[in-house]
């Protein structure tokens, strides 16, 4: 069918710094007799690979200069790319200037290099390409004549349709607008780092106006209600191990809340490193977390924590899925999203007997966490925060009490803590032998939640007595410890830093309970 919007092309100008696919898409365009175009290294590339190139330098008549700083800031070029067909052909004429009918462009790597701890200023500097936004911004605002490339993962669409006479509006529009977000990503970026280093001898920690760019991924149903209209917003070059670069390998689609939920249990599982962990997760909430000598066991002994909380719960794991496992879960339980690094080809066999279970594959992760900011919306405003990371160790305890805790309850101290961190404020989490025995969220009265963590654990039919209890925060009281003693705690891990901690310490020795400090608080809200 006849596309009145179907623009030919026959002269492209590459430049780009991420060579990514740029010789197969040369070629590809060679094919088709469209003439090329290009600056420096990427020049150097295409005649490298034996193709028929023209330097930037021939077509605007100046050399490039200043170690490339000034290259293809020139009307031959900005003329060429800007240049309305039917309309500005006269004067195009009048001063030599021949159409660029495809730009394909990206960006000296600012970011990469800005990565680097040793990056210097110059180097930064020198890194903020000039050129390369200043024609994309001009191909994109021509995009009814321009067709206009930012993404090598675009390159075999617009290969395909060239092949078909030309490019369409409805494509060179997406282009564009890949373009203009592409330039501000990286311009917010630049104003990020320079906006901390107003003074290079003591940069900033935060940026003076904080700009963010995520890129939709996906329009979900609903949001966290039916009434709310949602969608996915994700980040540029996602590292392994998160839900939002996860791999949907079975299962119907996500929602608002299980992509909420299946965050919350990945974060937490990845505490556990090596060690085959289980945690099952309901309204963002741990409600069963365990370690074993493999996932199956992992997961029964999770299970086995609440499973009345655990029914349409979101299931996370830190190794690989086995099949044995993955029909463990579905023939005991209703689950809706099952997550773990990968899994095996009979795990995704078992859970897709079961087509509304979402399975997702996050890949492997590092064991140090790159840093990153926790974002909280606010009326009229954002929380910008780092995100909370638990670091402790073992040496890191304090011993506050007269009795000092045994290796294993050490052990079971440092597991709980590590839980804890991923439960809603007040936290607290009744552990023992590697899994927790009763965990007790979001309450506004710490000792109510150890109360709750008691009663869960009763219902689960789990003994506490010699079990140890964690707190994301200090104990304002020793109601808390006494209800913990109460229940049979043995001993208590928690941040410290109450100006009641001498009553709360003596409240320990007094039910001759084990107490260590941390010295650090993990609210979550």
């Amino acid at each position: 069918m006849f596309d009145a919007t179907l623009v030919p092309v026959r002269r492209a100008l590459l430049s780009v710094s991420d060579k990514s696919g740029l010789i197969d898409l040369a070629r590809g365009l060679d094919s088709l007799g469209i003439a090329l175009v290009s600056t420096g290294g990427t020049a150097k590339a295409l005649r490298d690979a034996g193709l028929p190139v023209s330097d930037v330098s021939s077509v605007t008549g100046f050399p490039e200069i200043m170690d490339g700083r000034v290259k293809t800031l020139h009307p031959a070029v900005h003329g060429g790319l800007l240049g309305r067909r039917g309309t500005d052909d006269a004067v195009m004429a009048e001063h030599g200037i021949a159409p660029i009918d495809l730009l394909v462009v990206n960006l000296y790597p600012f970011e990469r290099i800005t990565a680097e701890p040793d990056c210097s200023m110059a180097e930064a500097i020198e890194n903020i390409d000039i050129g390369g936004p200043a024609m994309l911004r001009a191909a994109a605002k021509n995009h009814e004549h321009v067709a206009v490339v930012v993404d090598p993962a675009d390159y075999a669409e617009v290969l395909e349709s060239l092949a078909h006479g030309g490019t369409r509006l409805a494509l060179r529009r997406r282009l564009a607008a890949a373009a203009y977000a592409h330039t501000a990503r990286y311009d917010g970026i630049i104003a990020n780092w320079l906006g901390m280093r107003t003074d290079a001898e003591k940069p900033e920690a935060f940026p003076p106006g904080l700009r963010l760019a995520f890129e939709r991924r996906q329009t979900l149903r609903y949001g966290e209600n039916p009434h709310q209209g949602a969608a996915l917003y994700v980040e540029r070059n996602l590292p392994p191990g998160t839900v939002a670069g996860a791999r949907v390998l079975a299962g119907k689609e996500l929602s608002y809340n299980n992509l909420a939920d299946a965050d919350a249990a990945l974060e937490c599982v990845k505490a556990f490193q090596k060690t085959p962990a289980c945690v099952i997760v309901k309204h963002a909430n741990p409600c069963g977390v365990a370690l074993g000598a493999n996932l199956g066991e992992a997961y029964e002994r999770a299970y086995a924590c609440d499973p009345v909380s655990a029914f349409g719960g979101i299931i996370a794991f830190n190794h690989r899925l086995d099949g044995a496992t993955a029909k463990k879960i579905i023939e005991r339980q209703f689950v809706e999203v099952v997550v773990a690094p990968e899994f095996d080809a009979d795990a995704i066999a078992a859970i897709a007997n079961k087509p509304n279970v979402r399975v997702l594959a996050v890949g492997e992760w590092g064991d140090a966490a790159p840093h990153a900011y926790d974002y909280k919306r606010i009326a009229g405003g954002l929380l910008v925060q780092d995100a909370d990371r638990d670091t402790l160790l073992l040496s890191d305890l304090k011993v506050v009490s007269r009795r000092v805790p045994d290796a294993a309850q050490l052990h079971d101290l440092l597991f709980a803590w590590h839980v804890a961190m991923f439960v809603k404020s007040n936290a607290i989490v009744y552990a023992r032998e590697g899994r927790t025995i009763g965990i007790g969220a979001g309450q506004m009265s710490r000792v109510v939640s150890a109360k709750i963590a008691a009663m869960k654990a009763a219902e689960a039919k789990l003994e506490v007595p010699g079990s140890v209890m964690a707190s994301d925060a200090f104990f304002p009281f020793r109601d808390g410890i006494d209800a913990a003693a109460e229940a049979g705690i043995r001993a208590v891990i928690q941040p410290g830093g109450s100006m009641r901690d001498a009553e709360v310490i003596a409240a320990a020795d007094q039910h001759g309970m084990a107490m260590v400090f941390t010295g650090v608080r993990h609210f979550r809200h």
